[in-house]
């Protein structure tokens, strides 16, 4: 048996680097989009909930 299809293999192994660097998340940034987010679900459910009480006002002016 020979030694040389063992070396040849053996030689193609390759470690990955230690070196990976992962990039910095700004933490103030992802709190302002959250917040930003937040103001318009908000603004959202004002509407809606408006809309639906002043129609239901209307039709309950109107059917008197």
């Amino acid at each position: 048996m020979s030694t040389e299809s063992l070396n040849r293999t053996s030689n193609h192994i390759e470690t990955p680097s230690q070196n990976i660097e992962t990039p910095r998340v700004n933490v103030d940034v992802l709190k302002q989009r959250i917040l930003i987010e937040k103001k318009k679900d908000r603004f959202k459910r004002t509407i809606i909930f408006s809309t639906i009480f002043i129609s239901i006002g209307a039709f309950t002016f109107l059917t008197y």
